[in-house]
């Protein structure tokens, strides 16, 4: 079989004269087959060079014809231009074009116009067509790069068609991030429309639906000097105030942002808030899933269960700082006790777990050092660990668990618990049709009333350092 590419300018005489005898090859003869490229005039010279640069050829003129091999691989063979085609054709299959000068300037004009009515058709069918824009940033982090696949999932994102993915990673560089949108392109999900990588802020949150945040700074963990601890906060800070002000600018106006990281993550989330006043404050959270998730771990080590079967334990405060672990609604399944009951029923951790001593003393501190334990052993990131939590978050957000599932969310706190209207506090939320709301029968009594006051002020001392 026979099958040529025959590619040209739109408005070139001798690409409708190549054509026209294509075609008329193509319908006389069985085994003879055309592909025709049509190009804009003025976007010939660079398809021209790439397209020689790829196969090694030396060609400039419009049209070019090359052969496929499509029988034996490999890379096409270059027949040439236009008259190399009229003789290529008059000797091998006796046929040649008498159309004249008129008539092929005539059939120039109608290519060119057709090809751009065919432009301007895609141009508005793409203008009808609305991706969901996820933005990330920290597109680096380890975290982001196990998180990515379940994001763009039906479990995490339902009745949403297409995504257009978005990954900014201010302290990456383009060669990394071009490895990355690669990787994710690869990686072939089926709801994943479009990739791009940023290096710098020219596009930020355009049109973002949801945003993921994970940069941040590991300053929280205690070993720096005050010096440097302070030098990353203030760093951060001015990066998330950047972040809140293109947010505000650019971002979809019902957008979900969602803040996660190792440190400062009440205080992030803070700040993008306070610089994005355009947007309801109900739509900043941050996640404590994670946190909330290793306390279930220690409290099922502890009674001999799976951290499955421990629910609703709630995490209050500054998520990277001074938190408390409250098991006051906290459940337990599937426990060895005396007395057992089906798989379905739960029991009172606190009723159940006597060790009362322990949980005064050693539990919250446990919690504290559960992640760093972890690390140590693993010597990475607990990034598994930390896409669970974000994953539960949104998937909550989208209406995934029911009206009565408690999570701990870093929210904005107004009129609550006697801190600083707009303070971001860790506290136990629902979620009802996407939106959450705090739980209200818990008891918060003037110890953890205290407790959060004194989170508060912690989290006003970073946002002034």
């Amino acid at each position: 079989m026979a099958k040529f590419v025959l590619a040209g300018k739109a408005n070139c005489p001798y690409y409708a004269k190549a054509e026209q005898l294509a075609d008329t090859l193509q319908q006389t003869l069985p085994n003879f087959r055309v592909h025709k490229i049509c190009v804009l005039p003025d976007e010939w010279k660079e398809w021209i060079e790439s397209t020689c640069k790829t196969n090694g050829w030396i060609h400039e003129n419009s049209p070019i014809i090359w052969r496929e091999l499509v029988e034996q691989g490999g890379k096409g063979m270059l027949l040439g231009g236009f008259q190399d085609f009229i003789d290529h054709c008059q000797h091998y299959y006796g046929i040649t074009s008498d159309m004249s000068q008129d008539m092929m300037e005539r059939i120039a004009a109608e290519n060119l116009e057709a090809h751009l009515k065919l432009i301007a058709e895609e141009q508005h069918r793409l203008s009808l067509f609305h991706p969901f824009h996820i933005w990330i940033t920290g597109a680096l982090t380890l975290t982001c790069q196990i998180s990515i696949p379940y994001l763009l999932s039906e479990e995490a994102l339902p009745e949403v068609a297409a995504v257009a993915l978005h990954l900014l990673d201010l302290d990456g560089d383009e060669e990394e991030m071009q490895r990355l949108k690669m990787d994710v392109e690869d990686s072939a999900l089926s709801v994943l429309h479009q990739v791009t990588a940023h290096t710098d802020l020219d596009q930020a949150f355009h049109e973002a639906d949801i945003i993921l945040l994970l940069d941040d700074t590991s300053s929280d963990s205690g070993n720096e000097p005050d010096v440097d601890r302070n030098q990353g906060v203030k760093h951060i800070s001015e990066r998330y105030r950047e972040y809140g002000r293109l947010i505000d600018g650019q971002a979809n106006k019902q957008v979900k942002v969602i803040v996660s990281g190792e440190s400062s993550v009440n205080l992030r989330c803070s700040l993008l808030v306070e610089s994005a006043p355009s947007i309801n404050s109900h739509q900043f959270v941050a996640t404590a899933t994670q946190l909330e998730n290793e306390a279930r771990a220690v409290v099922a080590k502890k009674m001999r269960v799976r951290p499955s079967d421990i629910t609703d334990v709630i995490v209050w405060g500054n998520i990277s700082g001074s938190f408390i672990i409250d098991l006051q609604r906290a459940k337990v399944f599937n426990f060895q006790s005396a007395i057992r009951g089906p798989v379905v029923v739960s029991q009172p951790v606190l009723q159940t777990l006597y060790d009362r001593k322990w949980l005064e003393t050693e539990f919250q501190q446990l919690v504290h050092h559960q992640r760093e334990v972890v690390v140590s052993k693993i010597c990475r990131p607990a990034a598994i660990s930390a896409t669970n939590g974000i994953l539960r978050v949104l998937k909550a957000w989208h209406g995934a668990y029911g009206k009565d599932e408690v999570f701990s969310l870093g929210v904005t706190c107004t009129g609550l618990y006697d801190v600083p209207d707009g303070t971001i506090l860790s506290v136990p939320v629902t979620f009802i049709e996407g939106k959450w709301s705090v739980v209200q029968d818990v008891v918060v009594d003037d110890k953890l009333m205290e407790k959060l006051k004194l989170c508060a002020d912690e989290m006003q001392h970073y946002s002034l350092s």
